[in-house]
């Protein structure tokens, strides 16, 4: 019963051992995936905060592309209406020309 004994309480001493091993795997698995999980809540914030600054600019760029859409349009539209206006007047002065030739001998 002696020899029983001994290998009763060797096989405990071992279990406890393998226990003590495995809590201490589950420990060390359960901090991993914590870092995981803190490494990825931070890739994504940085994430978020690209894509705010991405979007930020492109709105920048748009609102300058749109100011210049705007600038060379009403340039273009000055222009125009000049040109318009230019030819209003020469025709007014045509058509003055021609009233006086009918009108005076």
């Amino acid at each position: 019963m002696d020899v029983s004994s001994k290998v009763l309480n060797e096989l405990a001493q071992r279990e406890a051992a393998l226990d003590a091993q495995i809590e201490a795997a589950r420990e060390e698995a359960r901090q991993v995936v914590a870092a995981a999980e803190a490494q990825a809540a931070g890739i994504i914030r940085d994430a978020e905060a690209q894509a705010k600054q991405m979007s930020a600019e492109h709105e920048q760029k748009l609102s300058a592309e749109v100011g210049q859409i705007r600038e060379t349009a009403g340039a273009d539209a000055r222009t125009q209406a000049q040109a318009t206006r230019d030819r209003a007047e020469g025709k007014l002065g045509h058509a003055v020309e021609t009233i006086m030739r009918a009108v005076l001998p």
